[in-house]
C-alpha cells in the first residue's frame, strides 16, 4: 500500500480488508481505483452543500465494498464527514409489491427493478441528509432481505448532520430510460415467457422516464463500476450464491429457502439483464468516474471526466 498514506489510514484499510475477507491482491484495486476515486471526490467537495455521488454497478461488482473504503478514506485522509444510502434499503414493502403485481404485472412481486422502490422515501432521505444542519438527526431506512420486507421504522438507525459527502449506491442508480422501440423484442427467456405483451418492461421504462428521473436528478456526480459484460454478472452472482450455500453445508446447518439453486439464480438475474446491458452501453459516457473491472474483479483502469 502506498507510502503516502498515514499509518492510521493504512491500518484502517487493512482492517476493512480483513473484515471483508479480501485477499492481499485487493491492494492493487485500492491503489489503482479506490484511492484515486476518493481523491477525486475530495477535490470536487463543495463546502456550501454536500454533493450526492451516485454509485452504479451490476450485481456482484462490489458497490458496498467500494462505499465502505471510500468512507474510511474520505474521513481519515480528507477529514470529510461521509454518509451512505443503499438503494436496497428503500424497496417497497412486501405487501406493496404484491399489490403492484396484482395491479400491473406479476413480475413486480420480485424486488429489484425500477417500480419496486419507495421513490418518495429515497428522495426525502437524500434531501434530508443534504440539508441536515449541526446536530440534526436523520432516520436511515432499512430493508431486511431475509424477510423480504421493510424493517419497522422504530428500528431504523439515526445519523447526525451535517455531512460533507453523500454516497448513494445501487445497481440501477443513474439509469436512463430506453427508446420505446428497443422494448419490443424480449431480451431473454423470462421476458419471452412471462412478459409476452411487454407490460412489465414498459412500466419499468415509464418509471425511469418519470419518477426515477426526478430521483436520480438529485445526483451531482455518478461513479460507474463497469463489468466486462453481462455474462460476468451471471458468473459472479452464481459464485456468490454457491459460496453462501457452501457456508451452510460446511457448518452442517440447514440451507434456508432464500439461498437460491443455480436454476433460481438464472431466472432471478434475468430480471436485471435488460437494464444492466443498457447501463453498460449508456452510462460510461455520462459518468464522472468509470472503474473498469476485469474478470477477476480487479480494477484494470479508472477514467475520470
Amino acid at each position: 500500500m502506498t507510502d503516502k498514506l498515514s499509518s492510521t489510514l493504512r491500518s484502517k484499510l487493512r482492517d476493512v480488508m480483513h473484515q471483508q475477507a479480501l485477499p492481499e491482491s485487493f491492494e492493487s484495486t485500492l491503489e489503482k481505483g479506490i484511492l484515486p476515486t476518493a481523491a477525486y471526490i475530495a477535490h470536487h467537495h463543495d463546502s456550501e452543500k454536500a454533493p450526492i455521488w451516485g454509485i452504479c454497478g451490476a450485481q456482484g461488482t462490489g458497490k458496498s465494498t467500494l462505499v465502505h473504503f471510500l468512507q474510511v478514506i474520505l474521513e481519515e485522509q480528507f477529514h470529510l464527514k461521509c454518509i451512505s444510502l443503499s438503494l436496497d434499503d428503500v424497496y417497497l414493502s412486501r405487501a406493496a409489491r404484491i399489490k403492484l403485481s396484482e395491479d400491473i404485472h406479476p413480475l413486480f412481486a420480485t424486488r429489484g427493478v425500477p417500480g419496486t422502490h419507495d421513490v418518495e422515501l429515497g428522495m426525502q432521505t437524500l434531501i434530508s441528509l443534504q440539508n441536515a444542519s449541526e446536530g440534526q438527526k436523520v432516520q436511515m431506512p432499512r430493508f431486511n432481505k431475509a424477510t423480504d420486507d421493510c424493517v419497522d421504522k422504530a428500528q431504523w438507525p439515526t445519523v447526525t448532520g451535517p455531512f460533507d459527502v453523500i454516497l448513494f449506491e445501487g445497481w440501477c442508480v443513474g439509469s436512463q430510460p430506453q427508446p420505446s422501440d428497443l422494448l419490443t423484442p424480449p431480451i431473454n427467456q423470462l421476458e419471452a415467457d412471462e412478459d409476452r405483451e411487454g407490460t412489465w418492461r414498459d412500466y419499468v421504462n415509464q418509471q425511469l422516464r418519470t419518477r426515477y428521473a426526478q430521483w436520480f436528478g438529485l445526483l451531482d456526480h455518478l461513479i460507474l463500476l463497469k463489468v466486462p459484460g453481462f455474462e460476468q454478472v451471471k458468473e459472479w452472482r452464481s459464485l456468490q450464491e454457491h459460496k453462501l450455500r457452501q457456508s451452510y453445508l460446511d457448518r452442517g446447518d440447514p440451507i434456508p429457502d432464500r439461498v437460491m439453486t443455480p436454476g433460481q439464480v438464472e431466472r432471478f438475474i434475468q430480471h436485471y439483464e435488460r437494464l444492466t446491458r443498457w447501463n453498460l452501453e449508456t452510462l460510461p459516457s455520462v459518468s464522472d468516474v468509470v472503474l473498469e473491472l476485469q474478470e477477476d474483479h480487479k480494477v484494470s483502469q479508472v477514467r475520470f471526466r
